[in-house]
């Protein structure tokens, strides 16, 4: 019996035991609990601290009057230009000219073989004579009878047709003479001495250098802005340094379809005869000033899927504003739409400022007009 009684208390206490350390357990983790609560509340009871401002620069907008331009591309074209080419075909006899000289207005400067027309035109000069001597003779031999008034007629009929036949032979004996149309520079030949040449074969080039067109091309929307007798100014890198004045002498009266741009055509002299035909220039269409412009820095523009816009800074905070612009000058930009003057915007860090962010501004100096 007592080694009985022994072995129920025993397994009696190894029952208490793990119930013992479960309990224990449960308070420990009622215990962790709560300081968890604890701690997560009184965390969340504390205010979230605000992010430092972030530096940026920034200027004030004000408005300025601003010289206004198109600028556009194009090429220099003579106001005079030929291809020298034969009417008739003949060989050359003679090459009066030198490539690259001046020529004066009428001047020979190819001669094809004429020596039979010459010779028909001699020929042609005494039937002439004869038809001249034969007609005065009936006139005075008509008025006694002596000669019949059909006589007569048919005197003067002939010398008519002998007039006709002579200028004839002087109009074929003047094709044979490839002469200048207009004074100008000749080009390199293309034609050697004894070559027969077809008519309409390419002799030289004649150019008239002493006015020159600069053709170029608008976008449609500009047209308002375009008008006969309006200011233009050229530059070439052919010579860097100098602008050369001119005016618009005529506007194409249709817009080119494919490219929605408008042809248009300026005149200038050239007493220098620097610039030659074909030359690439840079063309700026001269406007009137804008009055009361905004032109801010390139670098205070951002650009996105969504377009244009400014930080504006509005109660030390930043505030994305959408803008239009217009012209470019140099590293600055005007802008159209969407500022006002007396806006504070910023410059430069707009990369580390979200909209809506604090900012700490320092004011830069606004740019320098025209840079």
């Amino acid at each position: 019996m007592p080694s009985a009684s022994f072995s129920s208390r025993r397994w009696l206490g190894l029952r208490a035991r793990p119930f013992g350390i479960t309990v224990l357990l449960l308070a420990c983790a009622a215990a962790g609990l709560f300081a968890w609560r604890a701690g997560g509340s009184s965390a969340s009871a504390k205010p979230t601290a605000e992010a430092p401002p972030t530096p940026v620069a920034a200027m004030v907008v004000r408005t300025e009057t601003l010289p206004r331009s198109i600028e556009a591309i194009g090429s220099l074209q003579a106001v005079r230009q030929v291809i020298l080419a034969p009417e008739v075909a003949g060989r050359v006899t003679a090459i009066n000219f030198d490539a690259g000289t001046d020529v004066a207005e009428g001047a020979p400067l190819v001669q094809l073989y004429d020596a039979p027309l010459r010779s028909a035109r001699a020929v042609a000069v005494s039937k002439g004579r004869f038809a001249q001597l034969q007609e005065k003779r009936s006139q005075g031999l008509a008025p006694s009878g002596f000669v019949t008034q059909e006589t007569l007629q048919q005197r003067q009929e002939d010398l008519k047709q002998a007039d006709a036949s002579l200028d004839q032979l002087d109009a074929q004996i003047a094709q044979m003479t490839i002469r200048a149309p207009f004074a100008g520079q000749v080009g390199l030949r293309k034609v050697n001495l004894g070559q027969y040449v077809n008519a309409g074969d390419a002799l030289a080039t004649l150019t008239a250098l002493d006015q020159l067109y600069a053709n170029f091309t608008v976008p449609q929307q500009r047209l308002s802005n375009l008008k006969v007798g309006g200011a233009v100014t050229i530059r070439t890198d052919a010579f860097p340094d100098r602008v050369f004045e001119a005016k618009i002498n005529a506007i194409e009266p249709q817009v080119a379809e494919d490219t929605r741009n408008v042809l248009v055509q300026a005149l200038f002299p050239n007493p220098d005869r620097l610039l030659r035909p074909g030359l690439f220039v840079m063309v700026n269409v001269v406007l009137p000033p804008q009055a009361d412009a905004i032109v801010v820095p390139v670098t205070a523009i951002q650009t996105s899927a969504s377009g244009e816009s400014v930080l504006v800074v509005r109660d030390n905070k930043a505030v994305g504003v959408a803008v239009k612009t217009g012209q470019r000058i140099g590293e600055r930009v005007v802008v159209e739409q969407g500022l006002a003057p007396g806006d504070h915007i910023v410059t430069a860090g707009q990369l580390r400022v979200m909209p809506g962010a604090a900012v700490q501004t320092t004011m830069a100096e606004t740019p320098e007009k025209g840079r």
